[in-house]
């Protein structure tokens, strides 16, 4: 016989709800974070990220969003027996696309007529250095999962990359879950601010893509034009007339492509990029300081040399703070004159 009053003890049912509540609690923490990411560290998505870049085949559309500036863009993406190939096609304004076949680069522009190139200069998400430099990023940023999502269908994993210094933006990437391909990116200031994103609105991953997918619409009346291959310097090599005295950590040389009138140095750490060009001023007036256009950053001065005036022009993904610094160090020297080509 049991004594006592039991009015006040909990029935099974309500004991049964309470610890349904408690489950769902306990799964609710369980779907957060690093749990939803398979329980997987940001390090081991970075790895998976580098190869997908190029390796996973798929087509879609996707934005680009810079500042108010918004831009539509259709890929195919394949690699078939070791080589990549891409083709772009602008979905906005005038017509235009790029097919990429390994290195091999012919943008078709029928306003610029047809222009062959045999590296292009990193620019963003697509690019070669982007996917081949991405490993040592964590030493210049510090990578944290931050959970799922999902994004044109697909189930993707979120990360954080948050700038060691000032003198870098950070980034936000979502990877989808089963190639780890890129699928939305964000550049974020200090602030928190999102600057610029890209993030795709369709997407197949599929590894049948047809021939057909990548090959130019139509040339007509197009003219063909071929750059020379740029031949990578060293920073601070007298050969190309001037010199590069600060670069932010991390930062290596990418290409040095000739440009006509001057020299062009590219550089990234793996994940943003920005470019160095030194011309002579000529009589052309060019205003100037600071002009930015969500997270790219555009610094122009002019310096004297034996020669006359030059134009120092630093562009890309880096802070203002960033920009200005890197021209402020360059320095020329009297061979620029020298190894200016003709016109």
């Amino acid at each position: 016989m049991v004594s006592g009053d039991t009015s006040l003890q909990p029935s099974s049912g309500a004991r049964l709800a309470r610890a349904g509540k408690t489950l769902m609690a306990a799964v609710l923490v369980l779907l957060s974070g690093s749990v939803l990411a398979g329980n997987r560290s940001a390090e081991y998505w970075l790895e998976k990220l580098g190869p997908a870049m190029n390796m996973t085949s798929y087509r879609g559309v996707f934005v680009y969003a810079r500042g108010d500036r918004v831009s539509s863009m259709q890929i195919a993406h394949r690699y078939r027996d070791g080589m990549v190939e891409e083709r772009l096609v602008q979905q906005d304004g005038a017509s235009g696309e790029i097919v990429r076949r390994g290195m091999q680069v012919v943008c078709v522009l029928p306003a610029h007529g047809r222009l062959k190139l045999d590296q292009v200069i990193p620019s963003g998400p697509f690019a070669e250095a982007f996917s081949n430099q991405f490993m040592p990023v964590s030493q210049w940023y510090g990578p944290e999962v931050l959970g799922e999502d999902r994004v044109a269908g697909y189930e993707a994993v979120t990360l954080a990359l948050n700038a060691r210094d000032r003198f870098r933006y950070s980034h936000r990437l979502w990877l989808e879950k089963g190639s780890g391909l890129l699928v939305k990116g964000q550049v974020r200031n200090p602030q928190g601010e999102v600057l610029e994103h890209f993030q795709f609105t369709s997407l197949e991953i599929r590894d049948d893509l047809p021939d057909s997918a990548f090959r130019v619409k139509s040339e007509k009346n197009l003219i063909e034009r071929t750059l020379e291959k740029p031949q990578a310097s060293p920073v601070g090599e007298k050969a190309v007339g001037w010199q590069l005295a600060w670069q932010p950590e991390g930062f290596m040389p990418a290409a040095a492509p000739g440009s006509g009138r001057g020299q062009v140095l590219a550089f990234s750490d793996g994940l943003a990029a920005f470019s160095v060009f030194v011309e002579a001023a000529g009589d052309l007036a060019m205003p100037t300081g600071m002009t930015r256009l969500g997270a790219t950053t555009i610094y122009m001065r002019e310096v004297d040399s034996p020669s006359g005036p030059v134009r120092v022009t630093v562009v890309g993904e880096v802070p203002p703070v960033t920009a200005r610094k890197v021209a402020e160090s360059v320095t020329i020297n009297d061979t620029f004159a020298l190894n200016r080509e003709a016109p």
